[in-house]
């Protein structure tokens, strides 16, 4: 399974960023092989509006079957969900523990959002 994790560096050992839209990285792990590629999310930064709508789009091009967040929003979370993608939130500590949690299965997939739009 492909998963994409929103992370504020590069590597598994990096802090995962609580924002989807504006995450810094999306770490995109390969759970079969270990592949980790860290794919850059500059152009959403500091876009006015949008980010979630495109974070979206670029994971679902990705090729992500699920996403660990901190948070996603409505608009995001429709994107990732027409994209067929689950979305796994309220993920905390390192990028490599909320791997684990993961395959231990002590996360369970989201049925809606767990913020509203626009959340700083």
């Amino acid at each position: 399974m492909k998963l994409a994790v929103t992370a504020q560096g590069r590597d598994l050992d990096s802090p995962v960023d609580p924002r989807f839209g504006r995450a810094r990285y999306f770490l995109l792990i390969d759970t079969e092989t270990g592949q980790v590629t860290a794919c850059d999310n500059a152009q959403n930064l500091n876009a006015v509006q949008g980010a979630g709508v495109q974070a979206a789009q670029t994971v679902v091009r990705l090729g992500a079957e699920g996403v660990l967040t901190g948070n996603v929003g409505p608009k995001a979370f429709a994107t990732l969900q027409a994209g067929k993608v689950a979305i796994y939130p309220a993920v905390t500590g390192t990028v490599r523990e909320a791997l684990e949690a993961f395959r231990s299965g002590r996360l369970q997939p989201a049925a809606k959002p767990n913020v509203e739009g626009h959340w700083a």
